[in-house]
């Protein structure tokens, strides 16, 4: 199972090296291979949310996710994205914009490809940062049976029962992100914030409006007809307009945790090509790759924490992001703290997990012969 799932990763790994050993010698294959790494420690969170969403589709849309959904990944977030960035920023076409960028420049000089994108950074920042803090809190608002760290996520639990908390709490969050930034930034982040609010409430909206899970009445005749397909572990397996409106959610999630990737990478190189192969063609693959083993292993089913850990993890990248709006916080930190999420929410559940297998074969009757 390990290296069905992985094996590709594994293979075009090797293959980009490959190119970045060829593209820039020694150094680009030590600087893809830094970036590789970066990505996926900077992602662990992002495979749990992602697994949790794809497990609810069908197999031609997980496949979708895996082939349309890397290139979106790749080339719409690593390339594109930048270049985007980067001509709004310095009123330049796309052509310009990648010429800029193939030049290589220092991104502490003024007029280069990194410089412009990392003075774009307070609005993306403010994007990713709403848009992660709202899926963080519209998960811990929820009531919900399980709860891991049970003395923070209970009272959160009841100050969801509130009417529209989550949006009380994320714009507060904006205003005070906007108010302690450079006022030269204020506005612009304040209309970043927004946006990236705007885009969580439609994309949910617009999956609440095609809802898999929910309640549906059909004449008796048509009941077979209509029995929406079920996966082994018992879940609706979206198809059709549902499963096209959780992937296009699916992909806006994976592009919000993309953000803080493709900033960071700049701390590292300006490179484009060497971002694309490291962040891209590793990472985002590796990334997938690890989804699919948490579907078809039943991960998230097994180890009931770590949803918690991953919207936790979140919860952590929203607030930094926010906060980089003003700080500079180093990008290890910002790796590590997901993983240290994740691997406190595993470890919890194997402890869980223990307990409760105790728990039930001290409830069985011993027999003897």
């Amino acid at each position: 199972m390990f290296l069905k799932t992985f094996g590709w990763s594994f293979a075009i790994t090797a293959v980009a090296l490959v190119i970045a050993f060829f593209y820039g010698g020694v150094e680009a294959l030590v600087l893809c291979a830094i970036l590789g790494v970066l990505e996926i420690s900077l992602s662990f969170d992002n495979a749990v949310v992602n697994a949790r969403i794809l497990e609810k589709m069908s197999p031609f849309w997980q496949k979708m996710f895996l082939t349309v959904g890397i290139l979106i990944a790749v080339v719409g977030m690593r390339i594109i994205f930048p270049l985007l960035i980067v001509g709004i920023s310095a009123s330049m076409n796309p052509i310009d914009a990648l010429q800029l960028a193939l030049e290589k420049g220092d991104p502490e000089q003024e007029g280069t490809y990194g410089y412009i994108l990392h003075e774009a950074h307070p609005q993306i920042a403010a994007f990713g940062g709403l848009f992660l803090l709202m899926i963080f809190l519209d998960f811990m608002f929820e009531e919900r049976d399980i709860r891991w760290l049970r003395w923070l996520e209970a009272p959160l639990g009841k100050i969801g029962k509130i009417n529209g908390a989550s949006l009380v709490v994320g714009l507060a969050a904006l205003l005070a992100a906007a108010l302690l930034a450079d006022d030269k930034h204020t506005t612009d982040i304040f209309i970043a914030g927004v946006a990236g609010l705007i885009t969580y409430l439609l994309v949910t909206g617009l999956g609440d409006m095609f809802d898999v899970d929910g309640d549906e009445d059909y004449d008796a005749d048509d009941a077979e007809a209509h029995e929406p397909k079920k996966g082994p572990n018992g879940l609706v397996k979206a198809t059709g307009k549902a499963a096209f409106m959780l992937f296009l959610y699916l992909e806006v999630i994976d592009a919000s945790f993309s953000f803080d990737g493709v900033i960071g990478a700049f701390a590292i190189t300006s490179d484009p090509i060497i971002i694309a192969l490291g962040l891209g063609l590793i990472g985002a693959l590796f990334v997938r790759s690890l989804t699919v083993f948490l579907v078809r292993q039943g991960t998230l089913d097994e180890f009931v924490y770590l949803d918690h850990g991953a919207h936790w993890a979140i919860g952590a990248l929203a607030a930094i992001l926010l906060l980089t709006i003003e700080l500079e916080i180093n990008e290890v930190i910002t790796g590590l703290i997901g993983v240290v999420f994740i691997l406190a929410a595993l470890t919890s559940s194997i402890v869980r997990n223990k307990r409760v297998a105790a728990a039930n074969a001290a409830k069985e009757p011993a027999y003897t012969k």
